[in-house]
């Protein structure tokens, strides 16, 4: 009877603050939730943040609600020490734990399948050269070119100039081609929503479409060497007429060196693998 009007305050109370921070997690935090709200991938890793935090809510809250009402209620009095009641086998309540897990366990699970495979406009974590989720249309690509201790970027579809800015048009999917020519980086755009690894020889894709015009962060997220801390850059979204001039002008000025690249491939390897070292 003890443990039975117990279990009912503590649902009561555990239920009113759970719907409360729920709540405020949803309608507070949620519009700030990181990485942000610069493009569809950025709001679907924002959304999918906010849901995680709200689900993970209610469990926190229940640890210090059972605490504090055992600290308050069956704390000892006297000076004798005596240990309470042992609760073994209560079947309900294994019941209810399982049951309850697995539910959550199980929705989160359809639902990153079908926010993927549904909803998604494009992988946003470099899933090689064949990803899941591939959009429509006839995105813009964009080579990742990571090497120590900077990121290039080399657009194809202009003449393969490489660039050390990376500018992207806003409102146009973008596809971005992530590798690297030296050791292992990870591309990582924090404002877009994107990070991908930058491997020698492999072809990591990811898509992202610029909504917001702006500046982006960009950073290495992989130990590559001793000024790994230093290997951080801004990128641009701005408007597509914007990104035709930049893109002309970069043409321009890089056209001496553009004649020296090697021609595009979608992956290079290091110059002494190239040489048989």
């Amino acid at each position: 009877m003890i443990l039975r009007r117990s279990g009912v305050r503590i649902g009561l109370v555990w239920g009113v603050l759970s719907a409360a921070t729920v709540l405020g997690v949803v309608f507070g935090l949620g519009p700030h939730m990181p990485p942000g709200q610069g493009t569809p991938q950025a709001v679907d890793q924002s959304t999918t943040n906010t849901l995680m935090t709200a689900l993970a809510a209610p469990v926190l809250i229940l640890i210090p609600c059972i605490f504090i009402y055992c600290v308050v209620n069956f704390r000892q009095r006297g000076a004798q020490i005596q240990d309470g009641p042992p609760v073994r086998g209560h079947g309900p309540l294994q019941l209810g734990w399982v049951a309850i897990t697995t539910v959550l366990v199980l929705f989160l699970a359809g639902y990153g399948t079908y926010t993927l495979l549904v909803t998604s406009t494009g992988a946003g974590g470099g899933q090689g050269p064949n990803p899941v989720a591939v959009p429509g249309g006839d995105p813009l690509q964009v080579q990742v070119i990571g090497q120590q201790w900077d990121f290039t970027y080399r657009y194809p579809g202009y003449g393969g100039v490489e660039t050390t800015t990376l500018e992207l048009p806003r409102g146009q999917m973008v596809e971005l081609h992530v590798t690297s020519i030296d050791v292992i980086h990870s591309f990582w755009a924090y404002q877009l929503g994107v990070k991908a690894d930058a491997v020698p020889g492999t072809d990591n894709i990811v898509y992202v479409e610029p909504t917001k015009l702006g500046s982006f962060q960009v950073r290495c997220a992989e130990l590559c060497g001793i000024w790994h801390g230093n290997m951080t850059s801004v990128g641009y979204v701005v408007s597509p007429s914007a990104f035709r001039s930049w893109i002309e002008q970069q043409q321009r000025e890089w056209a001496p060196v553009t004649k020296q690249l090697p021609p595009y491939a979608p992956a290079y390897y290091p110059e002494p693998v190239v040489r048989g070292g």
